[in-house]
């Protein structure tokens, strides 16, 4: 994430330029649908509908296994934000990490927004790649071996987006100079353009 201070992060300079991009999503959902699809992501995904956001959720009738499409790629780089469901068996899909590796590459292009959720899993596990993530990136290495250095990277990357936030409110304390309540990792890690997520939530919430 570099060295940038928490001010930099969350009120980049308004003089420097940025390419425009076109939107076609408010929120890419990334999640496993064995594990999540009829809980939390099917919560989360409805709760998003009735607040006006447009949300992008893959089809659940994909056969499991199946490569992912070309226009599933292309609805992250037309989303602004996304959020990345970390659970125990999101890393045992190449489709999940496939996809992950495309959300990391658009944070890096256009300044994408992500927000990664734990759920049934802890955080330090997901980012150093411990206990079921460590098991599924073994298997990996038997039928995709030349990707498996480039989905590690990309859990890793995503999942310490959540030191972000903690830098975020550490700045956010000195500036109110008064205690914070602490935010639990466990909730959810943000990408350095937290103000342009909560600027949408308050429009939009």
């Amino acid at each position: 994430m570099g060295t940038k201070n928490a001010s930099s992060l969350c009120f980049p300079s308004s003089s420097t330029s940025a390419p425009r991009w076109t939107y076609e999503y408010d929120v890419f959902l990334s999640f496993r649908g064995s594990d999540t699809r009829k809980k939390f992501t099917s919560h989360l995904y409805e709760a998003l509908k009735r607040n006006g956001i447009t949300t992008f959720r893959h089809d659940k009738s994909l056969n499991r296994g199946a490569f992912i499409k070309p226009e599933h790629l292309k609805a992250i780089e037309e989303s602004k934000i996304v959020v990345v469901v970390f659970s125990r068996d999101y890393a045992s899909s190449s489709w999940c990490l496939t996809e992950l590796a495309k959300i990391v590459e658009c944070m890096d292009k256009k300044k994408l927004t992500i927000l990664p959720v734990f759920h049934d899993v802890d955080p330090s596990d997901v980012r150093k790649l411990r206990g079921t993530f460590e098991d599924a990136f073994a298997k990996h290495l038997i039928d995709n071996i030349e990707n498996v250095q480039t989905w590690k990277d990309a859990v890793s990357d995503v999942a310490g987006l959540i030191k972000v936030i903690k830098k975020i409110i550490k700045w956010i304390n000195y500036e109110l100079d008064h205690e914070v309540p602490s935010v639990s990792e466990h909730l959810v890690g943000m990408e350095s353009r937290v103000k342009e997520m909560l600027d949408l939530c308050l429009v939009k919430g």
